[in-house]
């Protein structure tokens, strides 16, 4: 890491920190820094970007060798205990007095070591026992950068060769059907020819997993009943191929505005804004986002534990809600990006109970993507995001 491109502009940089430490979000903090800073050249670019996100990621980690929450205290720790600049040297940078802080052996705790909040600990702890370090870890890496080809207009090889030739390298995906994989280094995704051509979505392998259990068939009515901005409705779309009618719908319709446009260019016929009765209905309900820390270096410090207590009452209404737009012989696929049981199993159960008239449908995918009958993917074992979904036929 060029951290000497820092040399000069750690003022401008900590008060940055200091805002994303009370709860900005560090992209938007980077940008707004970036924006002011225009004449900044490769490496400082980087240095900037990798010490507000640094220091974002680390906090909890970092407050154990800083022995404060300080915003230079907690950079000088990033440069010195995590990335190993040398003492004196990082100290110059980030302009830190004497007395440094003393070094300190690399703490045993997940929620030190991994920088975590203690209650997201406690929930890796109990969902997965002695693997809970292994998806602490997992969390902390970059995911993948996963493009879902848009099977109405390109199959996934002819794909690559098209973004080969466009400077992009990709490899197939491991688990989704029409999943590539990008293997070269910070690819300008959405100047692409190929994108701007609606040849393929940025999608995770397993929310491609989730679209694909709904299963929808030709003549079909489908319904997406939280498209929000249309991930999922628009690899519906793809694996209809205009073979009967797709309508997608939000209890938020604000996050329904970029659907419109992302259907255009993906050429994908699309009911905005309606509840109908369908024969297939898709429910990616509001949850704790506990699947995709990987997503947003400073997502963990800004999701509450409050927040997530209340999410699987609204899981249970929205489906409920659901469940009556689902016609009798239809299919309800219920799915989260959480890793929770509370927002996962607890929910689909409760639902499975208090009607009698769903029969679970064992998701037809390799036996180490299902645990109990429903879909689960993790991190640390599929490099994927977190996901849960569950599949029933309704008699």
């Amino acid at each position: 890491m060029p951290w000497n491109g820092l040399d000069g502009l750690v003022e401008a940089v900590l008060p940055a920190i200091a805002r994303v430490l009370e709860g900005a979000s560090a992209e938007r903090e980077i940008d707004r820094l970036l924006r002011r800073h225009r004449a900044l050249g490769p490496e400082q670019r980087t240095a900037v970007v990798e010490a507000i996100f640094g220091v974002g990621l680390w906090r909890r980690r970092l407050w154990v060798h800083a022995g404060s929450t300080a915003p230079r205290a907690l950079l000088f720790a990033l440069l010195r205990d995590l990335s190993l600049v040398p003492e004196g040297h990082a100290a110059g940078l980030t302009g830190l007095p004497l007395p440094l802080p003393p070094r300190s052996p690399v703490p045993l705790r997940i929620a030190e070591r991994w920088s975590y909040p203690d209650w997201i600990e406690a929930v890796f702890l109990r969902e997965l026992g002695p693997d809970a370090e292994a998806l602490a870890s997992a969390m902390c890496l970059p995911g993948p950068i996963c493009l879902r080809a848009n099977a109405s207009r390109i199959d996934r090889d002819s794909l690559a060769g098209l973004l080969e030739a466009e400077g992009v390298s990709t490899r197939p995906g491991r688990l989704a059907t029409f999943a590539l994989v990008v293997t070269s280094t910070r690819p300008n995704l959405l100047g692409l020819r190929a994108y701007r051509d609606g040849l393929f979505e940025v999608q995770d392998e397993a929310s491609q997993l989730v679209a694909g259990l709904l299963q929808p068939r030709p003549g079909e009515t489908v319904l997406d009943f939280c498209a929000g901005a249309g991930g999922k409705t628009l690899a519906l779309a793809a694996a209809m191929g205009g073979r009967g009618r797709l309508v997608a719908w939000d209890p938020d319709r604000a996050r329904l505005r970029r659907l419109r446009e992302r259907a255009g260019r993906a050429g994908a016929t699309v009911e905005i804004g309606q509840e109908v009765e369908a024969d297939a209905v898709l429910v990616d309900a509001p949850c704790s986002e506990l699947g995709t820390l990987r997503r947003g270096p400073d997502l963990r410090f800004r999701l509450r534990e409050e927040d997530a207590l209340h999410f699987p009452a609204l899981q249970r209404e929205l489906l409920e809600t659901a469940l009556r737009r689902v016609r009798p012989g239809g299919r309800l696929v219920y799915a989260t990006c959480t890793i929770r049981r509370e927002e996962n199993e607890e929910v689909a159960l409760e639902l499975e109970h208090a009607h009698p008239e769903l029969r679970r449908i064992p998701p037809d995918l390799p036996s180490e993507l299902v645990r109990d009958g429903f879909l689960r993917t993790w991190p640390h074992l599929h490099d994927t995001d977190g996901f849960f979904a569950a599949a029933w036929h309704k008699l």
